[in-house]
């Protein structure tokens, strides 16, 4: 008896020890060997979107992927996200399919299998797509954890680290899902919903090597949504806080893909900001002698689905660089991906300019060209080119053949020449520029992309077009409700400003004091109290505009199958959970404004703008008629000068402008392009929530129509 309680307490105590364990698959260390030493690279893929209607989605990336990865030969694979589609064949009804998912675990198996790499350094992650309609983790619709990389591997937390250590320099990547807890259908669900706990896990991977100074650790973390894109915790806390107080070289995502532009890329500080014009700002005063500058780069890559891009990041000596390559488009037999210097558009970061001024980096990361050069064919020539654009072209200034940094067991094949970097330290980022040239032996010549490059660590700040703002630039998290505001707000303002100049001005606001009076004040006035006369058509806008802030939207179903339908207001949506039972509010926010801002700014608000139309019209087209009328009477009596000169002002000025009515014509088309735009959206969203226009959504589909029908009969005088 004495044995089997020894045993007992043995077991106990073993339990504990292991249990007080960080667990092993969720914080990796691998040991990267060969040479050389001072770089590592990973590769990248985001938003493969298989689906059963793309078929070639799949079919490509078991094609292309797996050999490349053979050849480039990385230390990690990062995937980060959106690994399925879960659309229908018409983009509208967005839910699970677990079709995809096996056809994804079985081509990543085929993909493994071609690489030859080990299936550990495979690391996926969630996207938004492969959240849609899953009402929790671990549960019936949550494929992800039946079939993902990361599960068959048994990494199933939300945060997942992994350290690449060489002989002088950890390297540091910590994948994080912030996909929503419970997920909706789309449109809403478009965010990152990080939760506090969520944060401070991800604080706790990223400290991990704080305790051990001495040895030098870059940080690189990898998600799915750009950050423009997250919403912020319970207690307002953001990633961007977490990274900047953890010095995060850089986060690598996803998710806007390709269509908004190339450069989709931004260089944070401090600071709360709901908006930023360029990818990145001025370094001038940054610098502040020693003291550690708080930055980090975000570099969302471009898809899978239709450009079929992949891409190459090297951290040479703990700077990073990368290269994005179209497998299809630009496939090439050779890949090259310059590691120094450092592209100055969108990799310099202000500590480099701090580095340089104060000489804190090891003088031999300066001193030669550095360039890893993947290729199914032997290299038999590199050469690097410098060239200088200061007189307006590119004048060569540098051409040395490079050489490869041989090893005994090389990983791969890293390239160097020696240069005078001091002859090139200028005070313009973008004077100087690298190209790197390699010629396999089959005669091929293989050109890198054109980099401008600053060695003092200048970095330029190009700008971003209008689209690339709008994804990158804006916090839409933040902005929902201040736009949201105003649009209301603007709304209400001419809703009730009739309504109070009644009340409270001495001055009558009619077409004779405009005619009179030709200001702005006097025609804006006269205008809403000519809306204001059409008292049901007011009331019926004003009743909409209450209802929208009041009341729910409409209903629908939010999960991928079962459950209660939910009903959606502008501040998310409201649902039972169909695994507990449990009443969930306010999901979704801020995805919803992808339906909340939309309808207000292309329907609700231009709908109230027409109405005030026909109304002014209306009464234009009234004092009109009867200036005819009057016309008609005076030529049945003697007209004086005076009485016919007028009328002809009147008439000539009116003939066309009015009597004709091509403004309410004008008008009448503004309406049906409404309309067109309000059926589009309606027809959206019933497809997309399985709605019944009449049962679900009659306020949210009917109000519009018969408010502008309404509007425009009312102010139909013959």
């Amino acid at each position: 008896m004495a044995a089997i309680t020894l045993k007992f307490l043995i077991f106990i105590l073993m339990a504990v020890i292991i249990s007080g364990q960080p667990d092993p698959t969720l914080s990796r260390v691998i040991e990267v060997k060969g040479g050389p030493d001072s770089v590592v690279w990973v590769v990248q893929l985001s938003d493969l979107h298989f689906s059963v209607h793309h078929p070639d989605r799949a079919l490509d990336f078991k094609t292309f992927v797996g050999p490349y990865l053979s050849i480039i030969n990385p230390s990690l694979i990062l995937i980060t996200g959106d690994l399925t589609d879960g659309k229908s064949k018409d983009l509208l009804t967005m839910k699970q399919n677990e079709q995809e998912w096996v056809e994804y675990r079985d081509v990543m198996e085929d993909v493994i299998k071609k690489s030859g790499l080990d299936k550990s350094i495979f690391y996926d992650l969630r996207g938004n797509h492969d959240n849609f309609g899953v009402p929790s983790v671990g549960g019936t619709f949550d494929f992800f954890s039946n079939y993902s990389l990361n599960t068959l591997a048994g990494r199933n937390g939300h945060v997942n680290s992994v350290t690449l250590q060489t002989g002088i320099r950890r390297h540091l990547f910590v994948g994080i899902d912030t996909t929503m807890a419970v997920g909706l259908r789309g449109p809403t669900n478009l965010f990152g919903h990080p939760t506090d706990q969520l944060l401070a896990d991800l604080e706790s991977e990223l400290s991990k090597w704080d305790a051990e100074p001495k040895n030098k650790v870059t940080k690189i973390s990898f998600g799915h949504f750009p950050l423009s894109f997250s919403a912020a915790s319970e207690t307002g806390r953001t990633l961007k806080d977490v990274y900047l107080k953890h010095s995060v070289y850089a986060y690598l995502c996803g998710h806007l893909h390709s269509r908004f532009g190339k450069n989709l890329k931004r260089h944070h500080r401090s600071g709360n900001e709901f908006m930023q014009l360029n990818m990145q700002r001025s370094s001038e005063n940054v610098s502040n002698g020693l003291s550690q500058i708080q930055e980090f780069w975000e570099w969302e890559m471009g898809d899978w689905r239709k450009n079929r891009f992949m891409r190459i990041l090297a951290v040479d000596r703990g700077h990073a660089s990368f290269v994005d390559i179209n497998l299809k488009s630009d496939a090439k037999k050779t890949i090259i991906l310059p590691t120094f210097p450092l592209d100055s558009r969108f990799i310099l970061t202000s500590s480099e300019l701090n580095e340089f001024k104060h000489q804190l980096m090891d003088p031999s990361h300066y001193m030669t060209i550095r360039a890893l050069v993947f290729s199914s064919s032997p290299i038999i020539s590199v050469v690097a080119r410098v060239y200088d654009s200061h007189l307006g072209r590119l004048v060569l200034v540098l051409e040395q053949p490079m050489t490869m940094i041989k090893d005994d067991s090389s990983r791969g094949a890293l390239y160097a020449t020696a240069w005078n970097f001091k002859a090139f330290v200028d005070p313009s980022p973008d004077r100087y520029w690298l190209q790197i040239e390699a010629i396999d032996r089959e005669g091929r010549s293989n050109l890198a992309e054109l980099r401008p490059f600053s060695v003092n660590g200048i970095p330029s700040s190009p700008s971003w077009t209008w689209k690339e703002f709008m994804v990158m630039g804006c916090q839409w998290a933040a902005l929902y409700f201040p736009i949201l505001c105003f649009i209301l707000g603007s709304f209400l303002f001419i809703l009730l400003l009739p309504l109070a100049l009644r009340m409270f001005s001495k001055k009558h606001f009619t077409l004779q004091n405009f005619n009179t009076d030709r200001s702005f004040i006097s025609g804006f006035g006269w205008v809403l109290t000519e809306f204001y006369k059409l008292r049901s058509v007011w009331f019926g806008f004003l009743g909409y505009s209450l209802y929208l802030v009041l009341f729910p939207w409409f209903s629908g179903e939010i999960f991928t199958a079962g459950g209660e339908r939910g009903y959606m207001t502008y501040r998310g949506w409201v649902v039972k959970q169909p695994e507990t039972g449990r009443k969930l509010e306010f999901l979704g926010f801020p995805d919803i404004m992808v339906i909340v801002i939309p309808h207000l700014v292309f329907v609700v608000f231009p709908s109230l703008l027409v109405a005030i139309g026909f109304a002014a019209e209306s009464e234009k087209y009234r004092i009109h008629f009867l200036a005819l009328a009057r016309k008609k009477e005076d030529d049945l009596h003697k007209e004086t000068p005076i009485s016919r000169q007028n009328n002809r002002q009147i008439h000539k000025s009116s003939k066309f402008l009015i009597g004709t009515r091509w403004i309410r014509k004008l008008l009448l088309v503004f309406c049906l392009l409404i309309l067109y735009k309000h059926f589009k959206n309606c027809r959206t969203l019933v497809k997309a929530y399985e709605m019944n226009p009449v049962l679900h959504c009659p306020v949210y589909t009917f109000s519009i129509p018969l408010l502008l029908a309404f509007a425009a009969c009312k102010t139909c005088r013959c």
